[in-house]
Order: structure tokens, then sequence, then C-alpha cells
């Protein structure tokens, strides 16, 4: 630079097997310096060499620019082999040549030498490994019967049983249900409801089982689910307000339980789908916060055409979700989709929204807990089989 030192920054890209190159990590800018230290960054062995260790890395040194044209000050090639070198204390290095000057100067060495100081692997377990290790999905679903949704026997309602086509409390349920079904063994799921004045007082409950049976909320698959909301719909009496935190605080207490275990055997999963706008939102944040430590993810589906704007504070992409105390989410465990942004999409395609972030959300529980998942003989040998 003219008046002061570089402001250099470092790139790696991979070379493909079709010669192009895919960015893989770009540093930070480490300003006015000759003798930057970047630091520290992790990457997957998958999107670094796509599990090719003798794959061809090219690393580019850059002197950053305000105006975005950035200065090329060199360049080296390297392998994922080579920089492994740096696992036991030892530093990997590398001269950074510009080849222009390298051409035309006939002194020139190098444009600066890059020093890889620390190299680690970790070893990271995939969702699948947990599954494969009989981890067990238990799925749990909770119905909004607040009198927002409208008289289910008016066809205008939201809970309207039509005779040909399901509503969308119905395609919801159905669409997501069906793909955890798969990861759970006894196909047997609790569904609760909210919102309602239930029989035979008659007071309202947010979180009473949708086949009346408090001591075993469970249903016999998804379809056991369909059968019990539209039996127990003529016996509802719509009401309000629209309180969630009861029901994520039950399923909460089933999933602090399995905290007391030292394995990767339960993670729960519950599915709130709800027609609009939340009257509990602190007593919710909080629910949230403290069922973030624990093995459980919420997804709320939300039904019908009610502005969910507070639902996508809920969700924390949009930043970090924290109690009314001002507590953070440990993790982000809410995903929130409107069901009208699918109305007209296959349920694969909500399914796959609505689930998209799961995965990830039970591999980030074990980690932190430093929980690995059983080894799949382990797993076989420790199910009890039945006659």
């Amino acid at each position: 630079d003219f008046f002061s030192k570089s402001d250099p920054f470092l790139e790696i890209c991979r070379v493909n097997d079709d010669a192009t190159q895919q960015l893989v990590h770009r540093t930070e800018v480490v300003m006015n310096n000759l003798n930057p230290a970047w630091k520290t960054f992790k990457v997957s062995v998958n999107s670094l060499c796509s599990g090719d260790q003798d794959r061809r890395l090219k690393c580019i040194v850059w002197d950053w620019d305000s105006n975005g044209k950035h200065d090329f000050i060199g360049e080296f090639s390297s392998t994922f082999k080579e920089m492994r070198g740096a696992m036991e204390g030892r530093q990997v290095q590398w001269e950074c040549i510009n080849p222009k000057y390298k051409a035309k100067k006939k002194n020139y060495k190098n444009s600066g030498i890059v020093i890889l100081n620390q190299c680690k692997i970790h070893k990271m377990h995939s969702f699948l490994d947990y599954i494969m290790g009989g981890c067990q999905i238990q799925f749990t679903v909770a119905i909004d019967f607040t009198a927002s949704n409208g008289d289910p026997r008016n066809s205008c309602s939201l809970h309207y049983i039509h005779p040909y086509q399901p509503n969308e409390y119905l395609k919801a349920l159905v669409a997501v249900g069906e793909i955890c079904q798969d990861y759970d063994s006894d196909k047997m799921f609790p569904a609760f409801g909210f919102g309602a004045r239930i029989p035979p007082e008659y007071k309202v409950s947010h979180d009473f089982a949708i086949n009346f049976n408090e001591d075993n909320p469970e249903c016999a698959g998804i379809q056991g689910v369909v059968e019990a909301y539209q039996s127990c719909l003529p016996k509802l009496q719509l009401y309000g307000p629209t309180n969630i935190a009861p029901i994520i605080q039950k399923v909460a207490k089933s999933a602090s339980e399995e905290t007391n275990t030292k394995e990767a055997s339960q993670y729960f999963i519950l599915l709130i789908l709800t027609d609009g706008v939340i009257t509990d939102m602190a007593d919710t944040r909080e629910a949230i916060v403290h069922a973030s430590h624990l093995p459980m993810s919420v997804i709320i589906v939300g039904v019908g055409n009610a502005d969910f704007s507070d639902m996508q504070m809920l969700d924390g992409d949009d930043g970090i979700l924290r109690s009314p105390k001002g507590e953070p989410v440990l993790r982000d465990i809410v995903q929130f989709v409107p069901f009208r942004n699918f109305k007209h999409a296959s349920p694969a395609a909500l399914a796959k929204s609505v689930l998209a972030e799961v995965p990830n959300q039970v591999v980030d529980y074990y980690n932190g807990k430093g929980i690995k998942p059983k080894c799949v003989s382990e797993y076989e040998s420790s199910r009890t089989l039945a006659p």
C-alpha cells in the first residue's frame, strides 16, 4: 500500500475434478500488518477436499481494498494431507508466490511465508449415526382449538371436516407426521389440544389429550391422531386464549427425564398447529429457553391467514431469542413455517421445510453434551427382542 502496510486476508479454494475452483474458507482481514495471525477456523473435510486428502487446494493471499478491488499478493498450492503435518505440535509452511514478480525479477524469492500453526481433526457424528445407534424420535402433536378458528360446523372454519378434502390442520399433521413416524419404532404419538373448553365440566384447558384419556394420550400412528382429532371436534367448545407455554412445558417435562440418562436414546419433537397470535408470549419465550437445554425441538406450523410476525421472533433465525429475564436460548430449537406458503405445494415440500433444521438440532444437542451415538452392534445387543 502507498501510505501503510498491506491489509492481508487468505482464501482457500478446493480444486474440483473439472478444474473449477470452489471457495472453502476466507479469513478475516488483518489491517495494516505484514505479519498477520489469522484466527482459528473450522471447516468440514467434505467441503475442504470432498474427503480426498490428496485433492489440490489453492490458497491465495490478498491485500484488502475498501473499493472491493483487492490486490493479489501471492498464492501457493497444498493438500489436506500436507496440512495434517501440523497436527503434533509441528508447523507447516509454504512460500507465497506471485508468478508475475517471479517471471520479472531475477532475485525474487517469494512474497512472504504462510505458516499453519495447528491442525486438528474432530469427528462429528451425524443425525443418521444417532438414529442407527437406536435414538428414537418421540413425536408429539398439539392442536389449536381456539374460537378464532371458526365454528367447525361452518365450511369457512379452519377445523371444518370436508368429506373429500382434508383441512389445513390435517394436511400439515399428515405431511410432517408421516416423516417423523419413520424414526419412531412404536408409532404411538401423544396428541394434545389447547384453547378449548372440554367435557365434562367444560373448563378451559391448554394441554388436554384429544382422545380424552389423560393417563394415556397416545394415538396409534398418524391415522390414530387424525381419527382422535375428528372425533373430539364435536365434543369441544372452541374458546381461548392461545396459550402454548403449557404444552411446551408438558413435553419439556418428559424431555428433562431423558437428560438423567447418559445416552442418546430419546429426542422429543413437538409439532404445534395454530391459527394465530400467541397470547402468552412471555411464558412461551421462558419455556423455549428452558427447553433449549433439553433433547427437544419445537415446530410451529401457522394455519390460516393470520399475522404470524410474532412467530418469526420465536424462530431464532433473525437473532437470538431471549427469555423475559434476558437469558438467551442455548441453541435454536424452534422452526416456524406458515402453511399458506405451501398451500399448492406437495406434502413432501412442506415436510422438508418444517423438518429442515431438526437433524442439526439433534446433533447439536448430543454433541454439546458430549454424548456419542451407540454403535449399531451395541444398540442391537441392548434391544429386548419380543418373542
